[in-house]
């Protein structure tokens, strides 16, 4: 007797994931490119502290308020669809047992097995089971807009702290060069952590956000010592 293989899906990481990535990358990249812009442009190392934390605090609210009113949005629309749906259930209960029936040969089973399939399905929960096979909408991939708000802005505040602390505590004459290297690190471990998380290659993973924010943090440096002001 073969032994049974459990499996361990990632997909109902997704939500809290991509907004945890979305916010420490951004808080990393922004915060860290933002103080490079300004230690270029011969700030002193008060006013590239204060900048940063101004950033830190903007960015965190700013990642905070666009998740939630994206997120929000896409919920607004996945509650609009099912309620099209249960009136669709309530009107028309025959002709939506056909349309789930159809769903069901397109997958490949024979007439009399999707017509029983559905049959059970809907007995069980039929808006459950239109909302999944018909729409798309799942319990695990189900728009949760707090969620989203919280991940981003505490992963954002996470992520840019590190260098706004070290932009108050390090010497300035250092700053130019220690805060993207401690950046790309931190990049460095994010994307690999995430794509572990997500069931991805690290090294991949790491590589894709280090070329991002490297590329970030040398276009605002150059603007900063071009043009000698705060960006």
């Amino acid at each position: 007797m073969t032994p049974h293989h459990a499996e361990h899906h990632r997909l109902h990481r997704s939500g809290w994931l991509r907004a945890v990535v979305l916010g420490a990358n951004d808080g990393i990249v922004s915060i860290a490119s933002l103080l490079v812009g300004i230690v270029a442009s011969g700030a002193d190392q008060a006013q590239i502290t204060l900048a940063g934390i101004a950033g830190l605090t903007a960015g965190a609210m700013s990642m905070a308020a666009g998740e939630y009113v994206s997120v929000k949005s896409q919920e607004d629309t996945e509650q609009a669809d099912l309620q099209l749906e249960a009136h669709a259930l309530a009107h028309y209960h025959e002709a939506e047992h056909q349309e789930l029936t159809a769903i069901y040969e397109e997958r490949g089973l024979d007439r009399a097995l999707a017509e029983e399939v559905a049959r059970q399905l809907m007995e069980h929960n039929a808006l459950e089971a239109h909302a999944r096979d018909e729409i798309g909408i799942t319990c695990e991939l189900s728009a949760r807009p707090l969620q989203a708000a919280f991940w981003s802005a505490t992963s954002f505040t996470v992520g840019g702290i590190v260098p706004v602390t070290v932009a108050a505590m390090a010497s300035s004459s250092i700053l130019l060069w220690l805060i993207p290297l401690l950046a790309i690190l931190l990049l460095v471990i994010l994307g690999a952590t995430a794509a572990i998380a997500g069931g991805a290659s690290p090294l991949r993973g790491a590589l894709r956000v280090c070329f991002w924010g490297t590329l970030a943090m040398l276009l605002t440096a150059a603007v900063g010592k071009i043009f000698g002001i705060s960006v």
